[in-house]
């Protein structure tokens, strides 16, 4: 129950539904969730973990702000595991991870043309996770995980109204998983580092800002 609670809110407050310091009190969402307020509890605990909510003495936890200065440090974190992982998942990469991956990009295609964001979300993560896992570095993909769930509060940006930066966004990912086929290291850390920097652009244009990796 706290899982499927702590995965209702989460994306709530992704999508904006709980909008940024919002109150997360225990009774009302435990109502609106249809149970007790123990799993409520836990799961917000799990959301303040996530850095998508932070205690407030004698008020209880509420949402976070947006940080666009943590943004930037986030995908820093993110080039260097991810990197990595791809790195590994290419030397290791199998038919079956092959079509795994494929499986999610055709989801996170079908999700977008329906506009289904919650869809288009969840297909992205299990896209870069089957790379990631294709790696067979357990602890490298648990390194990866709190940089990732940590930066989704900013993901919704990445679908708006489609673009010319977003369609290099998706093609960037066909490129990252044709590199893990052709047993590539090289070609996929690079696919990977074009994908997080056309992120940036869209997130200068979305969030407004300075890009990602425009540190000057």
């Amino acid at each position: 129950m706290a899982e499927y609670a702590l995965e209702q809110l989460r994306e709530a407050i992704i999508l904006g539904e709980l909008p940024a310091g919002t109150p997360l009190r225990l009774d009302e969402l435990a109502r609106s969730l249809g149970m007790s307020i123990s799993p409520i509890r836990e799961a917000v605990r799990q959301l303040e973990a996530l850095g998508l909510a932070k205690h407030v003495p004698h008020q209880g936890a509420r949402v976070l702000e947006f940080d666009i200065t943590e943004l930037q440090d986030l995908f820093e974190v993110r080039l260097a595991l991810e990197s990595l992982a791809v790195r590994r998942a290419a030397e290791r990469f199998s038919e079956a991870d092959e079509a795994a991956a494929r499986h999610q990009l055709a989801l996170f295609d079908a999700a977008s043309e329906a506009g289904d964001v919650r869809g288009t979300l969840r297909a992205h993560t299990e896209f870069h996770f089957t790379l990631y896992e294709a790696s067979d570095e357990p602890w490298l993909v648990a390194l990866i995980r709190p940089a990732w769930h940590r930066s989704e509060r900013f993901r919704p940006a990445l679908l708006a109204t489609p673009s010319e930066p977003q369609r290099i966004h998706r093609a960037c990912e066909e490129t990252l998983l044709g590199a893990c086929v052709a047993h590539d290291p090289v070609a996929a850390a690079a696919a990977l580092k074009d994908h997080l920097e056309i992120a940036s652009l869209i997130f200068e244009r979305e969030l407004g800002g300075r890009g990602i990796f425009d540190r000057a």
